[in-house]
């Protein structure tokens, strides 16, 4: 099944279609954009990868930053705040603090988020904190 995702490089460039090949292991993979073209992403010059409901996305909604009580994700999950590079934050969900490895992963705070999860690239992440929960 093919996965909606953006592309957002660490040089400000965007890259928005479908992928079935996101692995880890390899060095790069392949997103098909809405026009038809096959672009590869090299692993090394992403700064997150977004794989996401919908690729319009709703430029209306904003995601809640607080934690739903219950809400099941938190078994086994941390909250934290990534600050990328580029100044951008991000408060989402790990099941790893501190993560390990080049590359890792993070749910959105809020279940309703276009983001269904978000692949990080540690490289362009200047600081993780483990914010205090909020619900």
């Amino acid at each position: 099944m093919a996965n909606f995702v953006v592309a957002r490089l660490a040089d400000g460039t965007l890259v928005k279609g479908t992928t079935l090949n996101v692995d880890l292991s390899k060095p790069s993979f392949h997103v098909r954009t809405a026009e038809g073209h096959m672009v590869e992403v090299k692993l090394a010059s992403l700064k997150a990868l977004f794989f996401v409901r919908d690729l319009a996305g709703d430029p209306q909604h904003n995601d809640q930053e607080r934690l739903s009580p219950g809400d099941p994700r938190l078994r086994g999950s941390k909250l934290i705040e990534l600050r990328f590079r580029d100044s951008e934050r991000l408060l989402g969900l790990t099941n790893r603090h501190p993560p390990v490895g080049a590359f890792f992963y993070v749910l959105p705070v809020d279940p309703k988020s276009n983001n269904l999860r978000v692949l990080v690239n540690r490289a362009e992440v200047v600081s993780i904190s483990q914010p205090a929960a909020s619900g």
